[in-house]
């Protein structure tokens, strides 16, 4: 079937597939009552960050009073039923959307928080939703071969822009950030409330592999995610809960509440005398922001390149970056699909040139070298699944996965193996 309709997608012409999946956002917001008029609905966009940004403020909402509902790569969550994201997809179908708004309605939920991506535009996704709100945290290179050019990724970006100009909700807040070229033009949006982000704006600020600290409204916001990355997301947070009326403390309080993010710099604790952190970083800036936080450490990384059969310029540069900023490197199978996973590989480690890296396919005994290799102080850094359920691999196939249960597993059977 996943075959049948890729051949049907690659000879259908482009404005006919448009018009078919534009009918399929209408019709599920029909068949739903169109729910999001009835409720607060608040988008996430960029690259990076956007799980992120949400559980931050998902964070942040519920110190203010409110019911959430939330919509993301790690979770789909409705008031107090949270379960883990299996769909394998950033931005969910169109009837899955409108039926989690309809749903979150019936709920009682004030407020719904959804990830929000270029592919998802395309596909009409984002039609139908009327936002309240948008946030947009960066773009970077990814998707190229999808889209066809950077511009044309930039461009599909952009359309969830358009969406919350389109809304009928009043007020319409963006937020965007200022460092980012493409933040300039979200800003330009004819909305009623547009509002820069970026960590030059609340100083004094601090970021380190425990969390970071920055000043906003006159309090000292504290953030418990590892890096400066997660002190950004922290910070565009804050200005959309701050737009949208939620007061100072509560803007702390739920900051501060916030102790982990599942697959996002997650230190995975088992009693060992080193850092073990698992994330989502899959392109060479993501790569360089989870290295940094761990500067003062010794680090083992362990990496591949997620998405076979796409964004293959990256894999070089992904080991150029392992080259300048690991000290040990360990490459191993990530999600191949169609690809030979060995292929991918290889070509990682062209970019590779001042170390000796260590290949081991099986992700599981990749995992497994990496803790036999560390010692007292050191960090290993596992990155590219984050929460993702499977490895896939080809003709559909997908084997459960999870980055952080098997290094808890290691981890007890080496503490059983001392005993």
């Amino acid at each position: 079937m996943p075959a049948l309709k890729k051949t049907l997608r690659s000879i259908t012409p482009a404005p006919f597939l448009s018009l078919y999946h534009f009918f399929l956002a209408f019709l599920a917001a029909l068949l739903n009552g169109f729910p999001s008029r009835n409720i607060m609905v608040i988008g996430v966009t960029g690259t990076k960050g956007k799980s992120s940004t949400i559980e931050f403020l998902n964070a942040i909402f519920e110190a203010g009073g409110h019911q959430t509902a939330l919509a993301t790569t790690i979770r789909m969550k409705i008031a107090d039923d949270s379960k883990p994201n299996l769909l394998r997809m950033t931005m969910a179908g169109r009837f899955f959307l409108q039926h989690f708004l309809a749903k979150a309605v019936r709920s009682g939920c004030s407020v719904a928080f959804i990830e929000m991506t270029s592919e998802g535009a395309r596909q009409h996704r984002h039609r139908f939703i009327d936002l309240d709100a948008l946030v947009f945290t960066n773009l970077a290179p990814e998707h190229i071969e999808s889209h066809g050019s950077l511009e044309a990724y930039a461009n599909a970006k952009f359309e969830l822009g358009k969406q919350l100009a389109r809304s009928r909700k009043r007020p319409r807040v963006i937020v965007a950030n200022v460092n980012d070229n493409l933040g300039a033009r979200f800003l330009t949006l004819p909305v009623e409330s547009a509002i820069p982000f970026a960590l030059s704006m609340v100083t004094p600020y601090h970021a380190d592999e425990s969390g970071g600290t920055f000043r906003f409204d006159d309090y000292d916001m504290k953030v418990h995610i590892a890096g400066e990355f997660s002190l950004l997301n922290a910070v565009a947070a804050a200005e959309l809960a701050r737009a949208l009326h939620i007061k100072t403390p509560a803007i702390a309080k739920g900051l501060d509440s916030l102790m982990k993010i599942p697959g996002r710099a997650e230190e995975i604790d088992g009693g060992q005398p080193f850092k073990v952190v698992v994330d989502y970083a899959h392109t060479p800036d993501s790569l360089k922001a989870i290295y940094a936080a761990y500067e003062q450490r010794r680090r083992i990384c362990v990496l591949g390149s997620t998405g076979g059969g796409r964004d293959m310029w990256k894999r070089p540069v992904m080991g150029s970056v392992a080259d300048d900023l690991c000290h040990e490197i360990i490459l191993t199978n990530e999600d191949p699909y169609d690809e030979d996973p060995r292929a991918i590989v290889d070509m990682i480690a062209k970019g590779i040139t001042k170390k000796t890296p260590l290949i081991v396919m099986d992700r599981r005994e990749a995992i497994r070298a990496a803790l036999a290799k560390a010692e007292y102080g050191d960090a290993i850094i596992i990155t590219g699944k984050g929460t993702d359920p499977n490895i896939c691999g080809p003709r559909g196939e997908k084997t459960p996965w999870s980055d952080a249960e098997v290094v808890r597993e290691e981890l007890r059977a080496r503490t059983v193996g001392k005993t």
